[in-house]
């Protein structure tokens, strides 16, 4: 049962922390398209880690990371208020660079180039 409480207040805090972070003023963390990519919720929900991805790539990441780690404070305290919690997680932020390697992926599938009478003999001959 806490497994899905934790599921979804993972859910919650990092939509939250999506909308927290549009709001700051920090220009380190507006020098490119930032997401959070993947929360990680503790079962007794005292801790989460929070993965941090960015369009400019891993440099980027570990810029904003950075700026987050020094703002957890006042990102602890609106996302306690924000999430009417008694007791907010402990939040620790790490870069990733799973949205460049997704595009790179996705680069790399569009530059293959099949022709649909290709894919067809292709089908035929199997």
């Amino acid at each position: 049962m806490a497994n899905h409480r934790a599921d979804r207040m993972s859910e919650d805090i990092q939509r939250e922390l999506a909308a927290i972070i549009r709001e700051m003023k920090d220009p380190r963390l507006h020098d490119g398209i930032l997401s959070i990519v993947r929360c990680d919720m503790a079962h007794d929900l005292s801790f989460c880690r929070v993965y941090i991805s960015s369009m400019n790539g891993l440099d980027t990441a570990k810029t904003a990371a950075g700026a987050l780690k020094k703002a957890q404070g006042y990102i602890r305290r609106e996302l306690g208020a924000r999430l009417k919690l008694r007791y907010a997680p402990a939040l620790a932020f790490e870069a990733t660079d799973s949205i460049e390697y997704s595009a790179n992926i996705s680069r790399i599938l569009m530059d293959i180039d099949l022709k649909p009478e290709e894919e067809s003999d292709e089908a035929d001959n199997t």
